[in-house]
């Protein structure tokens, strides 16, 4: 086997790779009676390419001390630069055979392998295709470039497509007949689901080509459709102000639901490297912005961004840069080690650093922070990978859990209990 230590991240051009927040006792499985029949799946990305090789390693316990994720039980496969669990599935965006776009789930047997499942495959390979909120066992959405300004539906058990919700009508009530606007879409890079409610992005893009709808916000301010469940019909738009390029098309969705119901979205500002960049609420009995609260990273480091949010108990867990960010190939946004974590508190906004945990590289496709079985574990790497794994977070102070070794840079954890 070879030892890998790679850098973590995606690369800040690439807008080739969201996802509802469920609860975060969804994701822990804590009330299982049978604690032999939970695993632990860990996946790692092996090389900072566009297909995100990696390797996924099913444990019989919580991993603890050195681990490497590249053995003879080992599966490997592209896509695994992250993944979107609900409760006990495990569903990524690109497939592990071909790294192709749409929704795939994978599988843990009872001999501990783990292998592809069940696949909707997108049927355009526009950035943000497969881009997908579950709501329940049997009622999901996603976005398709084929079909940009309609919501697919689809039944996560059967992994089967079911319908679509027409959004035309909601994305031209602006910029119908504004020629600078290039690129319409709606869900192509934030769906979400509150309340009875599908919250989905409105894109309005300068530019038609690769990178469409990616730091090519032609409005000034970020429109959200919200739909309402029971009958599949646009209720009103909605929108954060002076920001853009909300979430990101790749495997963490940037938003979270803290304890109580709130939701925080992130939006990553006017560029790759960011400015304008915020963290904005919508209340759990609410269907719109909260305009009486935000984070604005420019108060926090001036052109900055954020790239992940974890919330619970009225605090935010996220990374903050320590410097201005540069991009391009020398740039250091993705693959050095410049984000700090912190805790927010919600209600002052007041930050503290986290204590115990060195600064680490971009989580990029990963989460910055996860819930499993009642711990909250943060994802380090560092760029000489040798720091790679997750720590414990007790308070504002972080201790090593387990170091991945070998097999590439950490990019998920996730519990599931066997049937």
């Amino acid at each position: 086997m070879k030892s890998l230590f790679f850098k973590s991240g995606i690369l800040a051009i690439a807008a080739t790779m969201l996802f509802t927040g469920c609860n975060k006792d969804d994701n822990n499985g804590d009330n299982n009676p049978d604690p032999q029949k939970d695993r632990y799946v860990l996946i790692t990305m092996s090389e900072n390419t566009l297909t995100k090789p990696g390797f996924a390693t099913v444990f019989d316990a919580l991993p603890s001390g050195d681990v490497s994720n590249n053995g003879t039980n080992s599966t490997q496969g592209l896509g695994f630069g992250g993944w979107r669990p609900y409760k006990n599935w495990l569903l990524k965006m690109f497939s592990t055979e071909a790294n192709a776009l749409g929704i795939e789930r994978l599988k843990v047997n009872t001999d501990g392998s783990l292998a592809p499942d069940a696949f909707i495959a997108a049927d355009n390979n526009t950035n943000g295709s497969g881009n997908f909120v579950i709501e329940s066992e049997t009622s999901g959405y996603y976005w398709d470039g084929s079909s940009p300004l309609k919501i697919q539906t689809f039944n996560p058990s059967t992994m089967s497509r079911s319908g679509e919700i027409d959004l035309t009508a909601a994305v031209n009530e602006r910029g119908e007949d504004e020629a600078g606007i290039f690129y319409r879409s709606a869900g192509q890079k934030f769906l979400a689901v509150k309340g009875g409610k599908l919250y989905a992005n409105l894109t309005y893009a300068k530019t038609n080509g690769t990178q469409k709808g990616f730091w090519d916000d032609f409005f000034p301010d970020v429109y959200i459709a919200v739909i309402d469940i029971a009958t599949k019909t646009h209720e009103k738009t909605i929108k954060i102000e002076d920001t853009g390029s909300i979430a990101y098309v790749n495997d963490n969705n940037m938003y979270d639901f803290d304890t109580n119901g709130d939701l925080y979205i992130v939006t990553q500002g006017r560029s790759a490297t960011g400015g304008k960049s915020k963290i904005a609420r919508i209340k759990a009995a609410e269907t719109d912005i909260d305009a009486s609260w935000s984070l604005n990273m420019d108060e926090i480091t001036p052109g900055g961004k954020f790239v992940s949010v974890f919330a619970k108990d009225g605090k935010i867990i996220t990374v903050i840069p320590n410097t201005a960010l540069t991009g391009g190939p020398s740039g250091n946004i993705n693959f050095e080690n410049v984000w700090d974590f912190h805790s927010i508190d919600i209600q002052s906004r007041e930050r503290t650093k986290i204590t115990g945990i060195p600064s680490v590289t971009n989580p990029g496709a990963a989460f910055c922070a996860i819930e499993i079985d009642n711990k909250i574990l943060l994802r380090v790497n560092t760029k000489d990978g040798s720091l790679n794994g997750y720590y414990e977070l007790k308070g504002t102070e972080a201790s090593p859990l387990f170091n991945v070794t070998a097999g590439g840079s950490v990019s998920g954890l996730h519990k599931v209990t066997l049937d």
